[in-house]
C-alpha cells in the first residue's frame, strides 16, 4: 500500500515539529520533503521508515516542483 510522506506522518498522529525531531531534521526540511521540493538521503529515509513504520517501497515522494 503506497502512502505519501505527509499521510504516513499524520497516520502516526505526529505534527511536523514532532516528526522532524524524531527523524533528526528541521521542520523546514521535512516540509520540503513532503512537498517534493527536495528529497531525503538514505540515512534519513531509513529513519523515516522507523518513525513512520512504513517501508521505503511504500512511501510516495512527490515530484519536484520545477516551477
Amino acid at each position: 500500500m503506497s502512502i505519501t510522506l505527509k499521510s504516513a506522518r499524520v497516520n502516526k498522529n505526529l505534527t511536523q515539529v514532532e516528526a522532524a525531531k524524531l527523524i533528526g531534521v528541521t521542520v523546514d526540511t521535512l516540509s520540503n520533503y513532503e512537498r517534493g521540493k527536495s528529497y531525503p538521503d538514505v540515512p534519513i529515509i531509513q529513519k523515516m521508515e522507523q518513525v513512520y513504520g512504513v517501508s521505503y517501497s511504500d512511501l510516495i515522494f512527490l515530484p519536484r516542483d520545477n516551477g
